[in-house]
């Protein structure tokens, strides 16, 4: 066997896009070189790492196994290059975080002070919704995630940050509001709901069928900026988490609806797989998370 560790870096991203060419975009390479590494990868190997069926590319069985192998040949390579670097005094190395949509109004503040501290770490993250997040984790193409809701078919393990707290909330001139709301009369009004694989949408179903809620009228919109602004524009009422539109109620564009049941408190955590062998990095930020995140909690969100 005589592939290397580019061609391997090249075959993840590939794997990861499903795209030769937005693979070739992402790793800042020609689409033609992307190709030829490809080709001589699969030259090492008598079964097929992908196969094309029209214009699409899709990763093999055997591909995804390969895949696997290959996160696991470069994160210990990352290990060893971060080790070298402990060693000269130098905290270096990329943390790769997945993150719920919601997610994004709060992991920025844990991240900071920690960047300040170790400018040689790179750390990236991945907005998207809850069910891939969790995906994420399966595969070990992320070193983090930031949920507000721990899979139970996951060993994982977590650091709490802060609660995660959804309301009804409405646009202010919201018009034909009653003086009370009850989940009854939320029959009338058009719900706003997040797509399916979002905890937001998940919470706000559940709690729906709690309160036996039948929907009338909804609209779907993909993500919580989406939703945010339908109900800015008084197309419906939503179920959001609070943290996502604090500037809305400040400006007084958002408010919050009382009633029976909300709000729904959860916990946002920074969650990784048990087994895992954090870098040194990774670890550095567990340790910075665990010893600030009561003063971050405190300054930002109190």
């Amino acid at each position: 066997m005589n592939y290397t560790l580019h061609q391997l870096r090249i075959y993840v991203k590939v794997c990861e896009l499903q795209s030769i060419t937005k693979a070739s975009e992402a790793l800042y390479l020609t689409q033609p070189a992307v190709s030829i590494q490809l080709k001589k990868l699969q030259d090492e190997f008598e079964i097929p790492l992908t196969e094309v069926i029209g214009r699409q590319l899709y990763v093999t069985e055997f591909g995804n196994r390969i895949r696997e192998l290959a996160l696991d040949i470069l994160g210990a390579v990352d290990r060893i290059e971060a080790a070298t670097d402990q060693y000269k005094g130098i905290l270096t190395g990329t943390i790769r975080i997945a993150s719920a949509s919601t997610g994004k109004y709060v992991i920025p503040y844990f991240l900071t002070g920690f960047m300040r501290q170790h400018p040689g770490v790179t750390i990236a993250i991945d907005v998207t919704n809850k069910t891939q997040v969790v995906e994420s984790l399966q595969e070990n193409s992320v070193d983090f995630a930031m949920v507000s809701v721990i899979p139970q078919n996951l060993k994982l393990s977590a650091v709490p940050l802060m609660n995660n707290e959804l309301y009804l909330v409405a646009a202010s001139d919201y018009p034909d509001l009653p003086k009370r709301m009850t989940p009854k009369k939320l029959e009338a009004h058009t719900l706003i709901f997040r797509e399916k694989g979002s905890a937001t949408r998940s919470a706000m179903q559940q709690y729906l069928n709690q309160q036996e809620v039948n929907v009338r009228r909804s609209m779907q919109l993909v993500s919580n900026e989406a939703v945010k602004q339908a109900v800015r524009a008084g197309l419906g009422l939503s179920i959001m988490p609070r943290i996502g539109i604090r500037t809305e109620l400040l400006l007084e564009n958002m408010k919050i609806l009382p009633i029976k049941g909300l709000p729904i408190i959860t916990q946002w955590n920074l969650a990784y797989s048990s087994g895992k062998q954090l870098s040194p990095a990774g670890q550095a930020l567990v340790d910075y998370i665990e010893l600030n995140k009561e003063a971050i909690t405190a300054r930002h969100f109190s």
